[in-house]
């Protein structure tokens, strides 16, 4: 098991996304109150990594696709960002 380590933005995004079932990029701006470029620069950080997956898939996430594509944690990975979050 690794140790991840979440940045305050990262934290903030994957707590929006949470642990139960896919959320829309808009919702995720909505509820992060984060302008669009910087929701989409940190999915993309995030999606690198594999904590996120993008339903439908994609390695790379657009500003202009973001608000209409849906996210989930990567079900790999979810006791380690819970942790991660808990340390926060």
């Amino acid at each position: 098991m690794r140790h991840v380590k979440l940045s305050g933005r990262e934290a903030s995004i994957v707590r929006a996304i949470g642990f139960t079932e896919a959320i829309l990029g808009s919702d995720i701006q909505d509820t992060t109150h984060m302008e669009a470029e910087d929701v989409t620069d940190v999915i993309n950080g995030l999606l690198a990594a594999g904590f996120v997956e993008s339903v439908p898939y994609s390695e790379v996430i657009e500003m202009a696709e973001m608000p209409v594509m849906a996210f989930e944690v990567n079900p790999a990975y979810v006791h380690e960002l819970r942790q991660a979050l808990a340390r926060r």
